[in-house]
């Protein structure tokens, strides 16, 4: 079975930080809310938009990470699972929430937005931390092949990550 979720929106307010458990003690959980706008062309060749807003939950390091670098406005990659959970509200009906664990959490944008270059957050379940990844690579080239020519079998090559010293970068990772 598979569960994933890809997106690419902005925040739409400044996300929530708290704690499971006391401020020592608790997990580090930030939740925020992604935009999400989707554009095309109605039957009669007008521009349509439509925005769909997604609660997004980002745990541990990573949620270090929300709490720095993210406010209102900023561009985000997701990626994540779907969960739904359950509850009782305050007249005993039961209530349901669907929101986006994030898994993956990449800054987008340019750095004079205020944030930090281009970075890949990866939180891996069973670590609860995060990894910064460069997830820089050359596309791959087919070599050209002349019509009608049969050519032998080659192995595709791996395309090598391409790393990009930017300076002024004063990141702590």
């Amino acid at each position: 079975m598979i569960n994933k979720v890809i997106l690419v929106g902005n925040v739409g307010q400044d996300p929530e930080i708290r704690y499971t458990g006391d401020v020592n003690n608790g997990t580090k959980v930030a939740t925020l809310r992604l935009a999400t706008t989707e554009r095309y062309r109605d039957r009669n060749g007008n521009l349509q938009e439509h925005t769909e807003w997604h609660s997004v939950v980002v745990w541990r390091n990573t949620a270090d990470v929300v709490e720095k670098y993210v406010k209102k406005g900023t561009q985000l990659y997701i990626e994540g699972r779907l969960r739904t959970r359950s509850w009782d509200d305050q007249t005993g009906a039961k209530r349901y929430t669907t929101e986006i664990v994030a898994d993956t959490l990449q800054l987008l944008g340019r750095k004079s937005d205020g944030q930090p270059s281009q970075g890949n957050y990866q939180a891996p379940a069973q670590q609860g931390g995060y990894q910064q990844q460069n997830s820089y690579q050359q596309p791959y080239q087919q070599p050209y092949q002349q019509p009608g020519v049969q050519q032998p079998y080659q192995q595709p090559q791996p395309a090598k990550p391409v790393i990009e010293d930017l300076p002024g970068d004063d990141l702590p990772f």
